[in-house]
């Protein structure tokens, strides 16, 4: 049996729409909105450069349908320079491709293979002993495990089966095309190439079954090094799998651990953690990180009210490090000490307080009142992320929002030392 390499690519989303970016001062919005393309681009070159036999793209090519031809007239030519290099690519719909009625009217450039949405299809690449089995998404939604129907391995041959799906369930993924790593193996197959979850895991090595992730994170959601993989097989069997990084903008969660430190020392502690992922990262590529301040210290409440001004501060200390490390936001999530006392505000004060943070109708008149406006925070701002307290509102936690309240207010009330 011969000896090839292949690409294993998904979820590429290209022209993907990103909402949002305009709320968070000094990102490179333009570099970010053409990332998915630069990203694409780098996995063409990278096909190119090592001389892969051929490329598979799991789903989600493209991200629903299309603003423009751009899109498509975009993506004819980047499969004209594998074409030029003899490189095939094997390409099946996953569920944003469903979606896209502009993309089924595409005339495919003549080295790309689409699986069909009807029923399970079979591509082969004779000269490698290569037969490859996938099947398309028929709609955005597909709840059927479309493994049962997918043809038994074919003899004297490296059988690789392409799928989207979340197999049995993945965090944050839709449970599409749902099946079992049992359902697999069954098949008698020699590599599964999956997509759909966006991050990289080898989920099973007898046989490889692999989810290469996204090829560019798109928002704070997807942090990380992005890519794909390459896959060498030395007569007919998995030799290796190597991760390769084809992302060009790069988001990073930094998380800081503040406890025990004093609000003076807070820069530096900061300047010391941006400074020690940045030169962590070593790969040259902007990075947009999301700072979240964490742990018990004293002076937690003036921290709190003062998240504006740390924001900018933080700011100015990543600028000061690189022009290419951004921060998307910053979370003050810290607390007071739990042995914290407030005997400054005195004693009726300081139960006043601590009464209203619990008090189940102070709750409900708040989130009477603040009903319109979450509504129209929610259409001006997109979704809340973690720790953000429209977060809190939309799950209904509204005594978690008073304690954070609470929190800022003794700090008002209390003279500075």
């Amino acid at each position: 049996m011969s000896s090839f390499r292949f690409l294993h690519a998904a979820d590429i989303h290209l022209d993907s729409p990103l909402h949002g970016l305009s709320r968070y001062d000094g990102l490179p919005v333009e570099e970010i909105r053409s990332a998915t393309r630069s990203a694409f681009d780098n996995l063409i070159q990278c096909a190119i450069d090592e001389a892969v036999d051929f490329v598979v793209i799991a789903g989600d090519l493209f991200d629903g349908d299309w603003r423009d031809m751009g899109t498509g007239l975009y993506f004819a030519r980047a499969m004209g320079r594998l074409d030029q290099a003899g490189i095939p690519a094997f390409i099946i719909a996953g569920n944003h491709d469903a979606a896209s009625a502009i993309s089924r009217t595409l005339t495919w450039p003549p080295n790309v293979r689409q699986f069909g949405p009807r029923r399970p299809e079979t591509h082969r690449l004779p000269n490698l002993a290569v037969a490859l089995h996938g099947q398309s998404f028929s709609t955005p939604a597909v709840t059927d495990n479309l493994v049962l129907s997918y043809p038994a391995a074919e003899a004297n041959s490296f059988n690789i089966g392409v799928l989207h799906t979340a197999l049995a369930g993945r965090p944050g993924h839709a449970k599409y095309a749902p099946c079992g790593v049992e359902d697999l193996r069954g098949k008698g197959y020699d590599y599964w190439a999956l997509g759909h979850v966006h991050e990289f895991e080898i989920v099973n090595d007898n046989p490889y079954v692999v989810f290469p992730g996204n090829v560019q994170g798109r928002t704070i959601r997807e942090a990380g090094a992005k890519g794909a993989v390459i896959v060498t097989v030395v007569d007919g069997e998995v030799s290796s799998i190597d991760r390769i990084d084809l992302d060009v903008v790069r988001w990073i969660r930094l998380d800081i651990d503040c406890a025990g430190s004093s609000p003076g020392g807070l820069p530096d502690l900061i300047r010391a953690e941006l400074t020690r992922i940045h030169g962590a990262d070593g790969s040259g590529r902007p990075m947009i990180v999301r700072v979240s301040l964490r742990g018990e210290l004293a002076g937690a409440g003036a921290l709190i009210d003062k998240a504006g001004a740390i924001r900018d501060d933080v700011r100015a200390i990543a600028t000061s490090i690189s022009p290419d490390l951004h921060v998307e936001k910053v979370k003050v999530l810290v607390s007071e000490p739990t042995t914290e006392q407030h005997a400054v505000l005195g004693e009726d004060l300081d139960e006043l307080i601590g009464e209203g943070s619990s008090d189940l109708g102070l709750a409900a008149a708040i989130e009477a009142d603040l009903e319109r406006f979450m509504v129209l925070a929610k259409s001006a701002l997109g979704e809340s992320e973690d720790g953000e307290l429209r977060l809190l509102a939309a799950q209904g936690d509204w005594a978690g929002i008073l304690g954070t309240a609470s929190t800022a207010l003794r700090s008002r009330l209390t003279p500075e030392a």
